[in-house]
């Protein structure tokens, strides 16, 4: 009995632990295990009526946050919030579209099937795991004490909740996927793709050869061009605005304040004896290595660890303009075991961060007050300009800013943002025009018309100059000679694959080749960057019945996935198109 009641005292500290690896987070937003949020709006969106909380956005956004803290040491910039922002918001729009489909198509699952889950001949693999014995049988008598628990009520609960969506997900993942299976035809096909091979000998002559002032594009080629070709020239919603920059990037101040910080950390780097855990304690950039490397091998940024005594600690050095610490741990033979402490210069978050974001909310208040160009004049601050496109993060001179677009979105021609932070900077943006979306005019689009256009003649120019030249000729030796090339070699080129030694990448030339017999020579191909005549001088084609049943099961798995993987994308696409979404976040505040 004693036994007995230790296990289940411990059971609700083990069963909380396992819930967490179990991710069963979405799960406990649903419930009343944490506490509940300050009272807010009634709901963040619906989707198709069916509502999302906020509280659920908000575990969902942490959970993700979490996620990357654990996964990096690179601080969490704004631009990289936002893209998580968006994963939990769309995660759960899928989420409730699957759901509504599952209640559509009638998918349950029964009391009898969670019950069967947990304790069942054959249990969830989760249950298996966590109450299985040393023979790796489930542990009856385990399993039944923590279920049978009072206390671990409210843990059981969640856990076949979890159970049932996992079951019911898993049934519907069936249903998609019995439209989608792998014919034998199929399977035949890639391995033979992914076990055939080709020796080939062959001419290349490079479109780059064709000499600009040989390609000519008229006016009336472009304008033909776009008229056949508007759809390409769409364009979301874009946005010119004008903007003034602050720099945050670490400043003097900055690197002489981390200098220090690791000078400070010298002692304690000269008695520490377990450098893994000092450089994990102390958040180091740079990771321990318990190996000798040879002093001629040692890179040049660490040279000076070969001037140190065994033990010894250096002066600080600045590589790549962060400072770093070396200590000689060992040295026999020639050889030296080193470890590397180093910190990255960032901006500090009071004297750096703090100081610019005022005095861009300072430019912003004053922008508004008396006009963005009268308040940068006074300023002196150099106003920019630029153009996003609505949906599209990455801002033309700027980089990647989805928050400044989500501004953009939401801001009036006219207005000016608040002080928008990015990565290394922070931007207060003046709107000036919204360019609605449609076709992009001719007049934008003019150059790169004109490039498409001589890229394709050059194209042209170029197979019809090797065919000319062909056509006169009886060998690839003669051709090559003709047009002042060699004739290349390329072994084992394998059906699927998309390279070709010499050449790069051309999956079109390589699927001539296994169109072609052994010994046949090609007419002239047009690859992507270059026309191409080749002799095929061996070929040797995988025999189907010649696969083993581990091949022939490997390779179903991966056509399967590769199905499954591309029809349920398209078919969240089509749901997410269909269904009625509604997004309160702007309107809460929350983006």
């Amino acid at each position: 009995m004693g036994a007995m009641a230790k296990m289940r005292n411990s059971t609700p500290i083990v069963l909380w632990v396992l819930i967490f690896s179990f991710g069963v987070l979405w799960v406990l937003q649903d419930t009343q295990v944490f506490d509940a949020v300050a009272t807010g709006p009634g709901y963040l969106g619906r989707v198709n009526g069916d509502e999302i909380s906020l509280e659920e956005y908000n575990n969902r956004v942490s959970y993700y946050i979490n996620q990357y803290n654990e996964q990096t040491s690179e601080p969490l910039s704004a631009n990289m919030r936002e893209n998580l922002e968006d994963q939990a918001w769309e995660d759960l729009i899928a989420e409730r579209l699957m759901k509504q489909q599952m209640e559509r198509l009638g998918i349950t699952v029964s009391d009898e099937e969670v019950a069967n889950m947990i304790l069942g001949e054959n249990p969830d693999p989760f249950i298996r795991q966590q109450f299985a014995d040393e023979n790796g049988q489930i542990d009856r008598i385990a399993l039944r004490a923590a279920i049978e628990a009072p206390e671990n009520r409210e843990i059981w609960m969640m856990i076949e909740q979890q159970l049932r969506q996992n079951r019911q997900q898993q049934k519907l993942s069936n249903f998609l996927t019995s439209g989608l299976r792998v014919t034998s035809s199929e399977i035949e096909q890639a391995y033979v793709k992914e076990n055939s091979y080709a020796d080939v000998r062959y001419v290349r002559f490079p479109y780059s050869a064709v000499a600009d002032d040989e390609i000519e594009v008229t006016e009336q080629d472009i304008r033909d061009y776009y008229d056949r070709n508007r759809d390409r020239f769409h364009r979301e919603e874009t946005y010119r605005f004008q903007y003034v920059a602050f720099d945050k990037t670490p400043t003097a101040e900055d690197t002489l304040r981390t200098r220090q910080e690791v000078e400070n950390l010298r002692d304690l780097f000269a008695e520490t004896e377990n450098y893994e855990d000092f450089l994990q304690q102390y958040q180091s950039v740079t990771t321990f290595r318990d190996t000798y490397v040879a002093a001629d091998d040692i890179r040049e940024d660490y040279q000076p660890v070969r001037e140190l005594a065994v033990g010894e600690v250096s002066n600080v050095h600045m590589i790549d303009g962060a400072p770093h610490i070396f200590k000689k741990i060992d040295e026999r033979n020639g050889e030296i075991k080193f470890a590397v402490f180093a910190y990255r210069v960032e901006a500090d978050p009071i004297a750096t961060i703090d100081r610019v974001a005022d005095e861009a909310d300072e430019f912003s208040y004053f922008a508004r007050e008396d006009g963005f160009q009268t308040e940068a004049d006074r300023a002196g601050y150099e106003i920019r300009t630029a153009t996003a496109t609505k949906g599209t993060p990455v801002v033309p001179q700027i980089g990647e800013a989805r928050v400044l677009v989500s501004e953009l979105e939401r801001l009036r021609r006219g207005r000016i943002s608040e002080p928008i932070e990015l990565s290394d900077i922070f931007v207060v943006a003046h709107l000036t025009e919204v360019v609605s979306a449609g076709p992009r005019p001719i007049s934008e689009v003019r150059n790169q018309i004109e490039n498409t256009l001589r890229n394709q003649f050059r194209r042209e120019a170029a197979v019809d100059r090797v065919r000319e030249t062909w056509q006169r000729n009886g060998s690839l030796e003669e051709l090559a000679e003709n047009l002042g090339l060699e004739v290349q070699v390329g072994n084992n080129i394998r059906y699927g694959g998309t390279t070709i030694p010499g050449a790069g990448r051309e999956p079109g030339v390589i699927g001539a080749i296994f169109g072609l017999d052994a010994g046949e020579t090609s007419g002239v191909i047009g690859g992507n960057s270059a026309a191409f005549v080749l002799q095929v001088d061996d070929l040797s084609m995988a025999d189907p019945s010649q696969m083993t049943r581990e091949d022939r099961e490997r390779i179903q798995m991966q056509l399967e996935q590769r199905k499954y993987s591309m029809f349920s994308n398209v078919w969240i696409d089509r749901l997410k198109e269909r269904a009625e979404i509604r997004d309160n976040r702007h309107r809460l505040g929350v983006r």
